[in-house]
């Protein structure tokens, strides 16, 4: 085991991260080589299916209608098994050996740790609406990253909210803008809505980088891309600069935060949906952990930044603790007064909402837990990926939230 390390450590930080790419796939069932199957057509989630309703060779032999397996499948089965099992026990040494102090993160790129399986993209076209969804792109020392940009038909030139969204692993803006339906809400409610890219060359899998020390710093890598695509849309278009916010997913969800955190003064509120909190990694490994809900010493800036969290308690991927952290680090437990709320969807899941109030009245915190959720987007629709039509619509929301802000 240890020669394998010395090995992959030879051999360069893509090598080494190839490997754990790999030896994740295997050690996570249905996640390599394979589409996943949505449990209902409201419902698109990357956790995997239990392994009882995976389709395997020979799953109906079990019902007594033919041999268990073919004799060729047999021995690849049990070296799939033995590969785990040698897995399991070589990855946690190989990654606690990796040296990651030197080359730091440059050559590491994220495993799919959020999005994986390859459904991005399997939307159907929606209706189109009725305003201008514009393509564009900004550049700084940091670098260079896409955008799209949603004017609602109902743009008359005066002051707008803007509301800024942060894509998920494998995501794009077209993909996102379709899932959470923040394009309608923005007709609905006359804001503008900017979605930055993350580009393949930053990120393999197209994460935002929260992980990386670099990408939590004011002024520096990818929050000072986000910001300044947002100060650029607020110079060329009528925007109300009291009602600038950020919201994201997963990856996005993290980033969401790290921006929230680093430029108060730019954004009024944050929305959070499975992400993570601020500064609850600065590696690869911290990562992994903080994404099982281990966490390091806080970093919080000791500011209540105004925030609505959703999180699946069934998420496997970003475990449900990091929503209570995000609540923890910004002090909101400590708020006047907080109220509980459960309820459930109409043939959806239920739901406990706590909202946690200031000593002017005002909710500077909420916090959505959907029982018997994923790692997808609550309420969102079928035509993007990773969303989940059972859920309450966080979208709307979060544009609830946003406006008690102003």
């Amino acid at each position: 085991m240890r020669a394998a390390t010395r090995a992959l450590s030879g051999q360069g930080p893509k090598a080494t991260t190839a490997a754990i790419q790999d030896a994740l796939k295997i050690l996570t069932p249905g996640k390599a080589g394979q589409a996943q199957t949505p449990s209902s057509p409201s419902m698109r989630d990357i956790n995997p299916p239990p392994p009882h309703a995976q389709a395997r060779p020979g799953a109906q032999a079990q019902h007594g209608s033919g041999p268990a397996s073919q004799p060729e499948q047999a021995p690849t089965n049990s070296a799939k098994q033995q590969a785990a099992d040698v897995l399991k026990s070589f990855l946690p040494e190989m990654m606690a050996k990796l040296d990651l102090g030197k080359g730091g993160l440059k050559g590491f790129k994220m495993p799919h740790f959020d999005l994986p399986g390859g459904m991005a993209g399997m939307g159907t076209p929606e209706a189109a609406l009725p305003g201008k969804f514009v393509d564009a792109s900004f550049t700084n020392a940091a670098g260079t990253r896409a955008y799209k940009l949603y004017i609602p038909s109902t743009d008359t030139g005066k002051p707008m909210p803007l509301v800024v969204m942060l894509h998920g692993c494998t995501q794009d803006p077209d993909d996102f803008a379709r899932g959470t339906k923040m394009n309608l809400l923005a007709e609905e409610m006359g804001c503008l809505v900017v979605y930055p890219a993350q580009s393949q060359q930053a990120n393999s899998s197209r994460c935002w980088n929260w992980f990386s020390a670099v990408d939590q710093t004011r002024g520096q890598g990818e929050p000072s891309i986000i910001a300044g695509i947002t100060e650029t849309i607020m110079q060329t278009h009528s925007v109300e600069r009291s009602q600038v916010y950020v919201a994201g997913l997963s990856a996005g969800g993290a980033m969401a935060t790290i921006m929230g955190t680093l430029y108060p003064e730019l954004y009024a509120a944050v929305g959070v949906h499975s992400g993570l909190p601020f500064a609850s990694a600065h590696d690869l490994p911290s990562a992994l952990a903080a994404m099982k809900g281990n966490f390091g010493p806080g970093k919080s800036n000791g500011k209540s930044i105004p925030i609505i969290v959703f999180h699946g308690d069934k998420d496997t991927t970003v475990h449900p603790a990091n929503g209570d952290e995000l609540i923890k680090q910004g002090k909101h437990q400590a708020a006047r007064q907080a109220v509980v709320e459960p309820g459930r969807v109409p043939d959806g899941h239920a739901y406990t909402r706590t909202v946690h109030q200031g000593e002017d009245g005002k909710p500077h915190a909420e916090q959505w837990l959907i029982h018997g959720a994923g790692h997808a987007w609550s309420g969102g629709s079928a035509n993007g990926s990773y969303t989940d039509g059972k859920g309450p619509d966080a979208s709307r929301e979060m544009m609830r939230f946003f406006q008690t802000r102003r």
